[in-house]
């Protein structure tokens, strides 16, 4: 693993836990009230066009598949919290 590739993946690592404290404090709280609905809606989106991106480059960059998946999973989370809690 080169220097690049150890500094894409620790930036990668860094970026899935950008969502985290939200979904932690919704579901703590059980309240979605001060969340954007549409800011996760478009994050979503955002998250699976990168997921392709990443997919389609040849050879796939698994950095950019993988951040992405994890923040698209959290984005998803974050819909699902709101709709749920959503008061």
């Amino acid at each position: 693993m080169t220097g690049v590739d150890l500094l894409g993946y620790s930036a990668g690592a860094i970026t899935t836990l950008t969502f985290l404290p939200q979904i932690i404090k919704t579901w703590k709280e059980k309240s979605a009230k001060n969340v954007s609905l549409v800011m996760f809606i478009i994050a979503a989106v955002n998250e699976v066009m990168w997921i392709a991106w990443g997919a389609l480059l040849q050879p796939a960059n698994w950095v950019v598949i993988l951040t992405n998946s994890i923040i698209l999973v959290m984005s998803l989370t974050m819909i699902v919290l709101k709709l749920r809690y959503n008061k």
